[in-house]
């Protein structure tokens, strides 16, 4: 039996010129400037994810009908703008002197500032009085909100207009890939509609727990989450308080948990951040 063959000597592969890489490949000498700063746990609890943050310095966008910026349970607003299309489709973006014009804004920013006290809120007007609003107005607006690169944007609404689908997509995508977190909430009747249905975006449908951190993980998509949404108190016009039932009131309470998280993981992306809502879901990890 012949004696084993000593070890060949090792060669260095020939550094491959840029020309001839794959478009989105990773040279060799980069691997170090994306390591992820985030230091995971053994176990994502709730207390990592969220203890002891308000939600101060997230940018929440509520892209809504207005917001009472007065209103005792919203606490302020810092900036708010309506979206509106003039001649020749020019869009206008103007400061908003008229404020919520029927009150689902002020429900929505209500409920995220109670769960996200020192959170930033800015309103983006996009229905007007008696919930009305078009297509392209959502677009525009949606938009806008992208392209100010705010940390998240409440959609508590949805279009059934199959021709705005394509382009809600790729908007949806574009605030995934810039690291803008988008909460959409689910149609309240089984219709189809957009920009909820996109994986990009955090899926609402609603429960009926009265906890307002009390949210579910849906293993059968495309609703990806279950929050509080059923017989909530709300802030509504002139100040006031009525009670709602409706997905649209369950996707500010989503919103508000993402910007806890955001408050004390900033460097999370959308992915990361859908995770830890897994992880820390009630039918998840927070139930224990």
């Amino acid at each position: 039996m012949g004696q084993p063959e000593p070890d060949k000597e090792k060669r260095e592969l020939p550094e491959i010129p840029k020309e001839y890489r794959p478009a989105w490949s990773l040279p060799a000498d980069a691997v170090d400037s994306i390591s992820l700063a985030v230091e995971w746990p053994g176990q994502v609890t709730r207390d990592w994810a969220w203890g002891d943050s308000a939600g101060k310095g997230v940018r929440v966008c509520i892209l809504d009908s207005g917001v009472e910026a007065d209103h005792p349970l919203v606490g302020g607003v810092q900036r708010s703008v309506a979206v509106s299309i003039g001649e020749d489709d020019e869009v206008i973006v103007e400061d908003d002197s008229e404020g919520d014009l029927c009150g689902h804004g002020t429900a929505c920013a209500g409920i995220v500032r109670g769960l996200a006290p020192d959170c930033e809120l800015i309103s983006v007007r996009v229905l007007g009085a008696g919930f009305t609003g078009s297509g392209g107005v959502l677009l525009a607006g949606l938009r806008w909100a992208v392209e100010q690169g705010f940390d998240v944007i409440n959609m508590s609404l949805s279009t059934t207009k199959h021709q705005f689908a394509g382009i809600l997509h790729e908007l949806t995508d574009a605030a995934y890939f810039q690291r803008t977190v988008l909460v959409a909430s689910a149609h309240n009747m089984p219709v189809e509609s957009y920009p909820w249905r996109f994986s990009s975006v955090i899926s609402v449908g609603s429960h009926e727990e009265p906890d307002p951190l009390t949210f579910f993980s849906n293993p059968n998509p495309p609703v990806e989450f279950f929050a509080r949404g059923v017989d909530v108190e709300v802030a509504w016009l002139g100040g006031a308080r009525i009670r709602c039932t409706g997905n649209s009131f369950a996707t500010p309470h989503m919103s508000g948990l993402c910007a806890l998280v955001l408050g004390k993981h900033p460097e999370l992306t959308p992915f990361q951040l859908k995770s830890v809502l897994y992880l820390t879901s009630t039918n998840v990890g927070g139930g224990r």
